[in-house]
């Protein structure tokens, strides 16, 4: 593969010893034996077996060493008998009850092989194989991705969203080489677990799945009521997405409020400073795709939940500040809304066909979360500044089922009348859209409302396997020409990246470039960093940015691409000293932002 082959740049990760100091009731990661189910180290490096690094001075870096561990109960004998009668009670279920052998889809040793396997936290690590010039508007900034990396090996079932959340940054600076960071978002779940030295909150997405999710529920009640954990302090994972505004940095996951983090602009450390409900104003979570209005500094957002109001929309004005809720109560049952997206003048959710069902995990055997094929799709229209939802309009819009908007803006039709168009990537095949990853495809399509008459119209914009888009930033909610998205094959392996041109819609495939990986290499989300934000500048004048990992020798890689470039060519490439899993959504935070981040 052009500009992306790295055998030159081999990585041999050293055996490292293990502290016998820590003595653990359940299996760290990185401590499990060749014989389980995730590949060995001398095969897929984690972050706590690097490949050698070229000697550095680098006074940058003050530590190689990992952060402290909290202690953990000695021996499982220590432990209380609430905890081991709860810890108990999960083995039957796990090993007899429901064991993962039984669900292929969420079976550990099928969910977290090859790239998908967890690697361990690593400290600020200097990369000092570069290929290529690191673009002047990268220089000083980081790229940050956030992904699922459970902390211990799954007792039971296991789904790919179920993993803790961990931030990979790597900072470029303009002087020096990048700095490579991975680290945990310090959530509760993640601290209660690392304290207690396993897991202990059952996984949302795997474990409640009809009366084994029962059973696994009273044993969670069991203990909340004798005071093992408090759901209120948040089950969340934060493993989803990022957001930086108002002059800080957040990882989001939508099922728990955001937690602040933290990037040394010089070191590159990465810390979590807190769980936020800005001063007690947000409760109970935030969607993890908020919506930054460069041109105003305001952040929209929205939660959903299974119970009602279902959707309760809200923003948050430049200073970070956060307004009062909406509530959506046309809403009528819950449904599993992860995305939305905003114009200038309206908000746009959409309710697709992924519903929550807890009754279906009690009368059948069903899981809380599902596709319900008899329910029509559809689109809800609310003014952005609305105080209130009497003004919002639905769109039924039979098939449509957006997982990731693109963009939406605004258009004058042939008769003066207000248009709203949409761009989105629509899943065909919803029924696989939680369970079998790997059989879902989502096509990219216009969708174009006209708000006088109520007429809605589709098009499709390309027939490949096409999701996780991004535009240029400085677009979001206004009418824009160009588009990146990952190439499923299949999903969510992303084996490379096309641009779409939206003004070509209607005359056949809107590809206009794209870039393969190259066999056994695959990518994730991409995200676009405009060279300049001056006016004049052409939109796609800029880079795409991902890490991407090679299979065939598992080493990863940091990869810069030139927008404009019908290949979308390679000019910058860093060898990164350890793997980095296949993750979810991530973001770039230049220098000036990083040097503005708020203390708490």
């Amino acid at each position: 593969m052009e500009g992306l082959t790295t055998s030159s740049l081999p990585i041999n990760p050293p055996k490292m010893k293990k502290s016998s100091a820590l003595h653990v009731t359940s299996i760290k990661t990185q401590d499990k034996p060749p014989s389980t189910v995730l590949p060995p180290p001398s095969k897929y490096p984690t972050s706590a077996n690097p490949k050698p690094k070229k000697n550095t001075t680098d006074s940058r870096i003050a530590t190689t060493t990992t952060r402290p561990i909290s202690p953990r109960p000695p021996l499982e004998t220590s432990l209380s008998f609430p905890v081991t009668f709860c810890n108990t009670l999960e083995d039957i279920i796990n090993n007899f009850i429901d064991p993962p052998v039984l669900r292929p889809s969420v079976d550990p040793r099928h969910v977290l092989t090859d790239n998908f396997a967890p690697v361990e936290e690593l400290p600020p690590t200097p990369c000092p194989e570069i290929r290529g010039a690191i673009p002047k508007c990268l220089q000083g900034g980081t790229y940050i991705r956030n992904g699922p990396n459970p902390q211990y090996l799954p007792k039971g079932p296991h789904h790919l969203f179920d993993g803790d959340g961990m931030l990979h940054s790597l900072l470029l600076p303009a002087d020096g080489d990048p700095i490579l960071c991975s680290r945990f978002v310090n959530t509760y779940k993640y601290k209660l677990e690392r304290d207690a030295g396993a897991p202990v909150a059952p996984n949302v997405f795997s474990g409640f799945h009809g009366l084994p999710g029962l059973a696994r529920g009273a044993v969670m009640a069991a203990r909340v009521l004798t005071g093992q954990m408090n759901p209120l302090q948040g089950v969340g994972l934060a493993n989803t997405s990022l957001a930086f505004f108002a002059g800080r940095l957040y990882a989001l996951g939508e099922s728990d409020l955001p937690y602040s983090v933290n990037i040394d602009p010089v070191k590159g450390e990465i810390n979590t400073i807190e769980r936020c409900d800005f001063n007690g104003r947000l409760s109970m979570g935030m969607t993890a795709h908020p919506k930054k209005d460069m041109a105003t500094g305001e952040l929209f957002a929205f939660r959903y939940g299974p119970m009602p109001p279902f959707v309760t929309y809200f923003r948050f004005d430049p200073a970070g500040n956060k307004l009062a809720d909406v509530p959506i109560f046309s809403v009528q049952t819950p449904s599993f809304m992860h995305d939305f997206a905003i114009t200038e003048k309206y908000a746009i959710f959409s309710d697709i066909q992924i519903v929550m069902n807890p009754l279906g995990m009690v009368l059948g055997d069903g899981s809380p979360v599902g596709s319900d094929k008899g329910k029509v799709p559809r689109l809800g229209v609310l003014p952005r500044y609305a105080t209130n939802e009497s003004e919002i309009r639905w769109f039924e819009i039979p098939g449509f089922n957006m997982m990731h908007s693109l963009n939406a803006w605004e258009e004058e039709g042939p008769n003066g009348e207000q248009h709203l168009v949409l761009m989105a990537a629509n899943v065909l095949s919803i029924e696989h859209a939680l369970d079998n990853l790997d059989l879902v495809h989502s096509c990219v399509e216009k969708v174009r409302i006209n708000l006088k008459n109520g007429d809605v119209s589709r098009t499709p914009l390309s027939a490949g396997n096409l999701d996780f888009g991004v535009i240029h930033p400085g677009y979001l909610g206004r009418k824009n020409r160009y588009g990146y998205l990952g190439v499923g094959n299949p999903m969510p392996k992303i084996s490379g990246i096309v641009k779409l041109d939206f003004s070509l819609t209607g005359s056949g495939d809107c590809v206009v470039a794209s870039r393969d990986f190259g066999p056994g290499c695959f990518g994730g989300e991409p995200f676009f960093v405009p060279s300049s934000w001056d006016d004049g500048t052409d939109e796609d004048d800029g880079y795409v940015v991902s890490y991407v990992h090679n299979e065939q020798t598992g080493e990863s890689t940091f990869v810069v691409m030139d927008a404009r470039s019908p290949q979308l060519e390679i000019v910058a490439e860093v060898a990164l000293p350890c793997r980095v899993p296949y993750g979810f959504h991530g973001l770039f935070v230049s220098q000036e932002e990083l040097k503005s981040q708020r203390p708490f």
